[in-house]
Order: structure tokens, then sequence, then C-alpha cells
């Protein structure tokens, strides 16, 4: 098979410019990413210089949440590359999100606000991420859909 019957990432790149949708999802998926590495990289510090209740606690929550800051990075960067494989992950990490969307809802502080940010901005990476203009910018085909045959 030739290179112009299996079209490559870097081709499909070529096929014209990133549609905003792609551009806004990956920008709201790069910001979950960095709050996440921000409240990892605070509780880490807290954990080792402060006085928490429970230092090994704060050290693994922190270590966690700096670990778990990859896959919206990791996919933000895919999603603004144009890489098919990067939809999965995001979309991981918008699910994910909305849980604790919610249980942020149900405290009775401060973390309300926090909770309805996270749940705005998951919903709308989800509504942008499954748009079809994004699958198709991504290269994405649904299920039972092959490339038509050239020539």
């Amino acid at each position: 098979m030739s290179s112009e019957q299996n079209p490559t990432t870097d081709t499909m790149e070529a096929d014209g410019p990133r549609p905003r949708r792609l551009t806004y999802a990956a920008a709201l998926a790069a910001l979950e990413g960095a709050a996440l590495l921000i409240g990892g990289v605070w509780m880490l510090v807290l954990g080792v210089s402060g006085d928490p209740d429970d230092r090994q606690q704060a050290v693994t929550g922190g270590v966690t949440l700096i670990v778990l800051a990859l896959l919206p990075l990791l996919a933000a960067r895919g999603l603004l590359l144009r890489r098919g494989w990067s939809r999965g992950p995001a979309v991981i990490t918008q699910i994910m999100a909305l849980p604790v969307a919610y249980n942020l809802l149900q405290a009775d502080s401060m973390a309300i606000p926090a909770g309805i940010a996270l749940a705005v901005v998951a919903v709308t990476s989800l509504v942008l991420l499954v748009n079809p203009t994004t699958t198709q910018a991504l290269g994405i085909r649904g299920p039972g859909r092959s490339e038509e045959p050239k020539g």
C-alpha cells in the first residue's frame, strides 16, 4: 500500500487550519491540567515544608495530582497537533471531572463556585470533543466507516 492510500497524521495536518472547536477543547484540557499541576505542587510544598495534619497524606496527594495532571496536558498537546488518539484521554478527563464537580457542589463552603466552574468546563469540553467538526479534524471515523477507495 502506498502512502497515498494510508494518510498519516502529518498529511492530515495539512488538510486545513485547525477548527476553533478543537483549539478551545485543547485550551480547556490544558487549563484543567494546569490546575491539577498547580494544586499538586501546592499540596506537595505544604506537605514538605508546612505543618499538615498528615505529612505523608499531603505528599501522596500532591504527587497524585501532579501525575494526574499529565493526562489532560498530554491530551491538550495531542489535540493541538490534531492527533486522533488525544480525544480519548481528553474525554476520560472530562468524565472524571464530573463526579468531582458534583462533590464540590455538595460542600457547604467556598468549594461550590469551584464545582460550578469545573462542571461548566467539563460539559463544555465534552460538547466540543464529540462535535463532528472536531471528530473530522482529528481524522476519527465512526464505527463501520472505512476509507473510501481512491482512484
